[in-house]
């Protein structure tokens, strides 16, 4: 569910930016009681270690009394489980405490996933939350669209592509804003002629963008001589 909304349509972002967040009571008590469950695991695998130290030092005399014929073959057997029996619960504890950290571990992960950040730098062109709104994975949220570097997209017939060479100067213009021209020039052409269309694909780098440019506009380009 989302809790915040952080940026509107037109506010401009860097990477990383806080967008919006999602409520995540429910995962940071979840983590706490894992560091809780951590804690717990760690004082007990210290607990049972000093009793192991206490069970072997015992079983070391036992055995020294065992072999003098000082104790019965009852009495050393009781040492040596009591010795297994501290290594069992030294065991058991690390398990605890490995478990606890995985699971602390996913639920990290889950609270950071739940903070919606801007992959890159850019604006925001469109956001379709609002507050309190139920998200699943795979929800477009916002689109945040780079500003830079400006490219320009568009094919030639195949009969044409030999005059579009990389380098090569362009005018873009938009009966958006008549009279107004962006200086360009090719920066890719593509190798291949799409055999359905007999069109190549050209990628053109804009110069200097002006204000008045958008991403997503249509534009009319024209080859400089």
């Amino acid at each position: 569910r989302i809790a915040s909304i952080n940026v509107q349509i037109g506010d401009r972002v860097k990477a990383g930016q806080l967008l919006a967040s999602l409520d995540d009571r429910l995962l940071r008590s979840q983590c706490e009681s894992q560091k809780a469950h951590i804690a717990s695991a760690q004082a007990q695998v210290h607990e049972w270690e000093s009793e192991e130290e206490t069970a072997k030092s015992d079983l070391r005399r036992a055995d020294l009394m065992r072999n003098e014929k000082i104790v019965s073959e009852e009495t050393w057997e009781h040492a040596k489980f009591r010795v297994d029996e501290t290594i069992a619960e030294v065991n058991r504890y690390h398990s605890e405490e490995a478990a606890a950290e995985a699971d602390l571990n996913s639920a990290s992960l889950q609270l950071e996933q739940s903070r919606v950040v801007a992959p890159f730098s850019g604006v925001v062109g469109r956001s379709s939350v609002r507050p309190s709104q139920e998200v699943k994975a795979g929800d477009v949220l916002f689109w945040i669209t780079a500003e830079a570097p400006l490219r320009v997209l568009f094919t030639v017939p195949e009969s044409s592509m030999a005059a579009f060479k990389t380098g090569k100067p362009l005018d873009l213009t938009t009966a958006d804003y008549p009279g107004q021209h962006q200086a360009a020039h090719i920066l890719r052409v593509s190798p291949v002629v799409d055999p359905a269309s007999g069109s190549v694909q050209v990628i053109g780098a804009v110069d200097h963008p002006a204000a008045w440019l958008k991403p997503g506009m249509s534009m009319q380009i024209r080859l400089v001589p």
